[in-house]
């Protein structure tokens, strides 16, 4: 028997268990299932397996460690596969009679905001509902050929396509590279280490504390990743690095991005910011740090290994 996520913009199905929100996976009806039946249709996609990071990772690696959450064992966090499955919006469930739990915020079942749930669940499963946000958006975006205006339709064989049938255009889903670095230096009057954080306008002047993050940006046409890196530095806060190394990666879909992880470290230049992205920047001591992303974002990630490496636990 089929089962699916129930998906609302960037909100889940899910239901309150004790340690938390956990998306539901709601059991199709039998006609909904059936060898004729494509893979993909409007409002309904099907999801690749999700692996764990102990895939990739050395038993004494660590560096995800940060993306599991308080809420779940740190064992199953790392070890957890989210097997193959399907996703569907709510739209979608309603119009083709599939039954659903009573859905209200008083209740045990509800939507909950990916951003809420990514700190609470297995990245495996985390990545999987990243996946289905992204593929759902990408069908709705695609429903017309961007060469000639014709509706599309699905690709025929389950392929992740929207075909124009007029030009024959194919258009895939599209992930749009983003690197994001955690740039280092020892504080030029006591050698503690510091890591450069940004207020960004995007994250609201009116709330108190302000939240400070990594710079961050999208990879240009014609770019290699380092360069990127060099070039969102240089533009946002106008310092130069050197010693750039890749870390680690993570799917984010706002709007449908691939976080790429880099560390740095601070070569020359005064600070000066780009006015129209951030509102505030400098190099903090990590015993000393301002308000910053929570557990589960990548930027997280990169602040905390850095920490663990100084001895101090965020």
């Amino acid at each position: 028997m089929a089962h699916a996520f129930i998906l609302s913009d960037d909100t889940v199905l899910c239901r309150q268990m004790p340690d938390g929100w956990w998306p539901l996976q709601i059991q199709l009806p039998q006609s909904r299932t059936g060898s004729d039946e494509q893979a993909y249709r409007l409002g309904h996609v099907t999801l690749h397996e999700s692996l764990s990071p102990n895939h990739w990772q050395s038993d004494d690696n660590n560096n995800m460690d940060s993306l599991s959450s308080d809420l779940i064992n740190e064992n199953t966090a790392q070890t957890f596969t989210a097997p193959s499955t399907t996703a569907m919006t709510y739209d979608y469930a309603v119009a083709h009679n599939v039954t659903l739990p009573i859905i209200a915020e008083s209740s045990t079942d509800t939507f909950v905001p990916y951003r809420q749930l990514i700190n609470n669940i297995p990245v495996a499963l985390s990545d999987q509902i990243s996946q289905a946000i992204q593929l759902l958006r990408w069908q709705a975006d695609t429903q017309f050929c961007s060469r000639c205006a014709s509706p599309t339709v699905h690709a025929d064989q389950d392929e992740r396509a929207m075909v124009c049938p007029v030009c024959q255009l194919r258009q895939y889903p599209r992930v749009q590279p983003c690197v994001i670095s955690a740039i280092t230096r020892p504080n030029p009057v006591t050698d503690e280490m510091q890591i450069l954080l940004a207020h960004h306008h995007r994250h609201g002047q009116q709330k108190l504390p302000p939240m400070y993050g990594l710079i961050a940006g999208f990879v240009e046409v014609g770019e290699n990743l380092e360069h990127a890196v060099v070039r969102e530095v240089a533009e946002e806060v106008n310092i130069s690095v050197s010693d750039i190394r890749y870390v680690s990666s993570q799917p984010w879909p706002f709007p449908s991005n691939l976080m790429l992880g880099f560390r740095a470290s601070y070569a020359s230049g005064d600070i000066i910011i780009q006015e129209d992205e951030l509102a505030h920047a400098d190099f903090f001591d990590l015993s000393n740090l301002p308000k910053i992303p929570p557990k589960g974002s990548i930027a997280r990630e990169l602040i905390d290994q850095i920490a663990k490496e100084q001895g101090i636990l965020l």
